[in-house]
C-alpha cells in the first residue's frame, strides 16, 4: 500500500513481535507493568514513549499479551489519558511549527504545499476522532493558510 501524498511505496517500518503470547523472559507481573505505565505517565511520557521505554529498558516487547490491556486502556482506567490523541496533537504541533516558519520565510512555496497536506491530515484525523467520540464534536482546527497568500 502506498502513501497518500507521495509517489513512494512506504514499505519500511518496524516489525512487531511474531507471536502474541507473553514472552518467557518477562519476570514482572501484570500489576507491576501497569504500575510502570502509570509511573511513566505521571512523569509526563506519552503512550508511545512509555511503550518505547518499556521495550528498551525493561525488555517488554508488547504490553497487551501480558496485561490483557493496552497502554491507552491502562491510562484510561487511572484517569491519566490525554484529552487530545497523541497523533493528532503531534500533527497539530507540526502544522504550527510550519506556520511559524512560513511567516518568517514568505518565499518558501514548497512548504506552503506541505502545510496544506499536513492540515489535510489534521482534518481527516479530527473527523475520525469526532466520529468515535475521542474529541468533542465542536473541536475545530483553525487554518492560517489564507493569511499567508
Amino acid at each position: 500500500m502506498g502513501r497518500m501524498h507521495t509517489h513512494r511505496h512506504g514499505k519500511s517500518h518496524s516489525i512487531r513481535p511474531a507471536t502474541l503470547r507473553a514472552p518467557s523472559w518477562i519476570t514482572q507481573s501484570p500489576a507491576e507493568i501497569e504500575e510502570l505505565v502509570i509511573k511513566y505517565s505521571k512523569d509526563g511520557l506519552t503512550p508511545s514513549q512509555i511503550g518505547i521505554k518499556l521495550r528498551d529498558q525493561h525488555s517488554i516487547p508488547l504490553i497487551k499479551p501480558i496485561t490483557k490491556k493496552t497502554i491507552g486502556e491502562i491510562l484510561e482506567e487511572n484517569d491519566l489519558k490525554a484529552e487530545m490523541p497523541e497523533d493528532l496533537e503531534n500533527i497539530v504541533k507540526k502544522a504550527v511549527g510550519l506556520q511559524r516558519h512560513l511567516k518568517e520565510n514568505k518565499g518558501d512555496r514548497r512548504n506552503v504545499r506541505s502545510l496544506e497536506l499536513i492540515e489535510a491530515k489534521v482534518h481527516r484525523l479530527s473527523v475520525y476522532y469526532k466520529k468515535i467520540g475521542r474529541i468533542p464534536a465542536t473541536w475545530k482546527y483553525k487554518s492560517v493558510v489564507a493569511q499567508l497568500e
